[in-house]
């Protein structure tokens, strides 16, 4: 484990460490800023094991605001800008007792105590043994949102060895894969590109402006990606590893993507709050088999649903049961296949359609309607049927305007000639709203 991050950002000197809004921040200057901010940590009773909300968008004062807070010793909540409602909930499941909020500016910060003591246990479990915590909220899209407790001592030991590298910060702080893209980066001496706003020309502009070499992002981005052809109208040369995660993704966007751009590795990544980001490596660039685990990581398959006993786990939820079982694996409900020694992530059991008894993936069904031409994207959840509980439905996005019921038929036709019956969309219906979160993963529910 690495010893102290300060040390860590103090050995890479002037290199540039983060480039905001354009505007490059070396190691030396973030330096510098992380000790402002233990000096206004101690200031305003900072102390170690103090459950402390981190509320920002990603800026180099976030990030060294966050150094600052892992060194320090105190229990982090990341959190982006939220509805209030939204906001007080995860703040009263967190038990946060002080906030710390910044603009993005050097001198936009604020520090309030909230008049609350933590008392969970699992914050109780970090505070004896003088640990610095990681407090990460689910996305919610099948109930309330989880809160997670991870000891951020285990997060920081998966960071040893590899090569600097110009990374694209696709996910923000508030996710597992947000805060392994920047302490992973940080650590080896690389440099973070932030980007305003996620669209494919702003992420495609800023890896030709800054010569990028590593996108970690999702399948839906990559989705957009391939439909927009932003990647034709800007210069990705320096681009070399493309890496994908959070929720399945569409064979015939693996391949177009491949096709569009051939030197480019692609690499299906597994994580979760739960258990921090897994080693994987890939069958080859255009497959989605994936061998998973490595060392502190072991993983086994019970009735096709994935459980996975990690090292770096979390301590457990702060709301909800925490599913392991007597061996110490985690329940990830990520229904699997397996050949040989490789996987295949098929879905999310609690997105299955169950239609007459029969299953269906929604991402296979996806995977086809984007085969159908004039189909930029497609989401596919059930519908509630009177006579098979659930029939499949599917909501698509149009590359230019076109008379809904010639969409749809086209899209039964095309699903019918490669999918047996039950898997076939009975609704298929026109949206022009996006498909996806704020964390750019499919947002499925029934209707």
């Amino acid at each position: 484990m690495i010893q102290s991050l300060s040390e860590a950002l103090r050995s890479h000197g002037d290199r540039e460490g983060i480039i905001f809004h354009g505007q490059s921040t070396s190691y030396r200057t973030l330096l510098t800023c992380v000790r402002k901010w233990q000096a206004r940590l101690m200031a305003h009773g900072i102390r170690a094991g103090q459950v402390v909300a981190l509320e920002s968008g990603y800026s180099p004062q976030a990030c060294a605001a966050l150094v600052a807070l892992i060194e320090v010793g105190a229990i982090i909540v990341p959190l982006v800008t939220l509805p209030e409602s939204k906001r007080a909930d995860f703040h009263e499941i967190a038990e946060v007792e002080a906030v710390i909020a910044l603009d993005g500016t050097e001198s936009g910060w604020s520090i309030t105590g909230t008049g609350r003591t933590a008392s969970h246990e699992l914050f109780t479990t970090l505070r004896r043994e003088g640990r610095p915590g990681l407090v990460l909220f689910s996305s919610g899209t099948t109930g309330r949102s989880k809160a997670s407790v991870l000891d951020f001592t285990k997060v920081l030991a998966r960071y040893q060895g590899g090569r600097p590298a110009r990374t694209l910060s696709f996910l923000n702080l508030d996710h597992i894969g947000g805060v392994n893209t920047l302490l992973h980066t940080l650590v080896h001496g690389g440099a973070v590109v932030t980007v305003a706003e996620r669209t494919p020309d702003s992420v495609f502009a800023a890896i030709d402006a800054h010569r990028v070499e590593v996108l970690p992002t999702t399948p839906t981005f990559l989705t957009m990606a391939v439909v927009s052809g932003a990647y034709r109208r800007h210069d990705l040369s320096s681009l070399r590893l493309v890496t994908y995660g959070t929720e399945p993704m569409p064979e015939q966007t693996l391949r177009a993507f491949h096709d569009a751009m051939p030197s480019v590795r692609l690499k299906q990544t597994y994580g979760l709050s739960e258990l921090g980001i897994l080693p994987t490596r890939s069958k080859d660039d255009s497959s989605l088999w994936i061998k998973l685990g490595g060392s502190g990581f072991d993983y086994k398959i019970v009735d096709g649903v994935l459980w996975v006993r990690s090292e770096m786990a979390m301590l457990g939820y702060l709301n909800a049961p925490a599913p392991f079982d007597e061996e110490g694996y985690f329940n990830t409900q990520d229904m699997v296949v397996r050949e040989g020694d490789y996987l295949k992530i098929l879905g999310r059991r609690s997105e299955i359609i169950n239609v007459g008894g029969e299953k269906v993936y929604p991402a296979e069904v996806e995977n086809v309607v984007l085969e159908v031409d004039n189909i930029a994207d497609a989401t596919v959840s059930g519908r509630r049927s009177p006579v098979t509980g659930m029939v499949v439905q599917a909501t698509v996005k149009l590359v230019r305007p076109e008379d809904e019921q010639a969409v749809s038929d086209r899209v039964q036709e095309h699903c019918a000639a490669r999918l047996e019956a039950y898997k076939v969309p009975l609704v298929v219906l026109i949206s022009e709203a996006e498909q996806h979160s704020d964390r750019f993963k499919k947002a499925r529910s029934a209707a």
